[in-house]
Parts: structure tokens; C-alpha cells; sequence
């Protein structure tokens, strides 16, 4: 085992304490509140993934103040499913922290053992390796969940594939990649025709063209859900932008001409 621990934070007590704090409350709650007396963990998931999202919000809008509020809510939401768990005697908090913990320690042999390593891909090719022994999986990707968004499924799934070694060698190959799927993607859109579209050849080959891109980015140190979800949010600010300047004008999107509403967009690609 590796010598080179962190020293414990002076801090430490402080931190006990308020965690201690909340599983007070959490019990507390649990016990008198009659809202919390009701919660099972099927009621609490949907919840949960809102809040998952609105951390994600917040990490966005690098909004430190609303990060640790979201924080906060997941942190709640871990302690009371552990609480629902207790009281059924299949496992509490300090079953749940012990399991990572030693999760942690098992998948990190460069750390608490003497593999040695040279970089993050060898990591990461260690991490995906030991999880398939752990878990008994007859392949890499059977730890990818399948309720994940499509997009962030495509990135766990190659990011899997690449920590056993299934990655490209340089950035120029995976663009040659993503240029075949999109010169495929034209012929079956009939781009240089008007020759009917088969619809369904037509999706396959846009799906493959999605992951292509999302497999470039990935490869290029871009997280593609990230760099989309703030085209969303950059779309969102310039047409209300576009909306509320019109209706200061009495216009109506509905009946505006195109370049009457591209001089609105451009202002608002000015606005910061």
C-alpha cells in the first residue's frame, strides 16, 4: 500500500459534525414529518433526478452559490434513501459509505497497492478492466445504464470502449470517421435530389453521424452533451431576446419576415 496519504483535514470534526447533523434531521423527519413518514424510494426517484439535473444546471451557469444548495438537495436525498433502507434491515449510511469506499480502494492499485501506472489513460483502462472482474460482466459495456439520454449513453460507451484499448490512434482518423457518416447521411437524404427519402434508412444514418461527432468530440477533450446543452441555452436567451424586442415594437414572430427577424438575432448575438 502506497505511504503517500493525504493528511487528515483540520477541518475534519467540522465536517462530521454537520454530516452527523443531518442524519439528525433526517431521522427526525423521518419520525414526525408526514410528508417524509410517506416517502418509499420509488416516490423519491423521480424527485431525484430532478435535482441530479438542476445540479447540472447550476455547474452550467457556474453558479457556485446554487452548485452547493443542489449539493445539498442530492446529499438529502442519499441520507433518506439509506433511512428507508435501515428501516427495512437491508443496509444503512455507513454501509453505503463503506461499499464505496472500498470500491474506491479496490479500483485505485496504483494508489493502496504496488501496480504502478504512467498516466490517466492507464487508469482508466484499470478502472474498466477491474469493474468487468468486480461485477462479472461478459462485456465492457454491460455497466452502461440504459435509461441514460441517447447522447450521454454514446459518450459512457465509447469512453468504456477506449478503457480497453478500442480508441483511435489520432484526431484526424475520427474526423475521416465523422466525413464518411456525413457524405452516407447526404446520399440517403437525397441532398443533390428530390428523390423520395427512406425514412428509416435515413434515421440510421443520422444516428451514425451523431455518434461520429459525439466520438470526435469525446476524442478531442469536448463533452458533447455539455457544448449542446449550452447551444440550448444560447438559443433560448436570443429568441427571448428576439420575442421581447419585437413585442416592443407591437410585432408578432408569427407574422415577421425572416429578415426582419435576423436583425433581432444579430443584436442579440451582440448582447452578452
Amino acid at each position: 500500500m502506497s505511504n503517500n496519504r493525504v493528511p487528515v483535514d483540520s477541518q475534519r470534526q467540522k465536517k462530521l459534525d454537520a454530516f452527523d447533523r443531518l442524519l439528525t434531521i433526517m431521522d427526525e423527519l423521518r419520525t414526525l414529518c408526514p410528508w417524509d413518514k410517506k416517502q418509499t424510494m420509488d416516490s423519491l426517484r423521480y424527485l431525484t433526478l430532478e435535482e441530479v439535473y438542476e445540479l447540472s444546471d447550476a455547474i452550467l451557469e457556474n453558479d457556485t452559490e446554487e452548485i452547493k444548495k443542489e449539493l445539498g438537495d442530492i446529499f438529502l436525498h442519499l441520507v433518506f434513501y439509506s433511512k428507508i433502507a435501515s428501516e427495512r434491515g437491508e443496509f444503512d449510511v455507513a454501509d453505503v459509505l463503506d461499499s464505496i469506499a472500498e470500491k474506491l480502494t479496490y479500483r485505485h492499485p496504483h494508489i493502496y497497492s504496488d501496480i504502478k501506472v504512467n498516466n490517466e489513460k492507464e487508469v482508466s483502462e484499470n478502472w474498466e478492466k477491474l469493474k468487468l472482474k468486480e461485477k462479472g460482466n461478459r462485456s465492457v459495456l454491460g455497466g452502461v445504464p440504459s435509461s441514460l439520454p441517447a447522447m450521454v449513453k454514446a459518450m459512457r460507451i465509447q469512453e468504456k470502449a477506449r478503457g480497453v484499448g478500442f480508441d483511435w490512434e489520432e484526431k484526424e482518423q475520427v474526423w475521416k470517421k465523422v466525413e464518411e457518416e456525413l457524405n452516407e447521411f447526404k446520399t440517403e437524404f437525397n441532398i443533390e435530389t428530390n428523390k423520395p427519402i427512406d425514412i428509416k434508412a435515413a434515421e440510421n444514418e443520422f444516428g451514425d453521424l451523431i455518434f461520429s461527432l459525439v466520438n470526435y468530440a469525446r476524442f478531442v477533450g469536448i463533452n458533447p452533451e455539455d457544448a449542446l446543452e449550452k447551444t440550448n441555452k444560447k438559443f433560448i436567451k436570443r429568441f427571448t431576446y428576439l420575442e421581447t424586442e419585437a413585442k416592443k415594437e407591437g410585432l408578432s414572430i408569427a407574422n415577421m419576415s425572416l429578415d426582419e427577424m435576423d436583425k433581432y438575432w444579430e443584436e442579440a448575438k451582440q448582447k452578452k
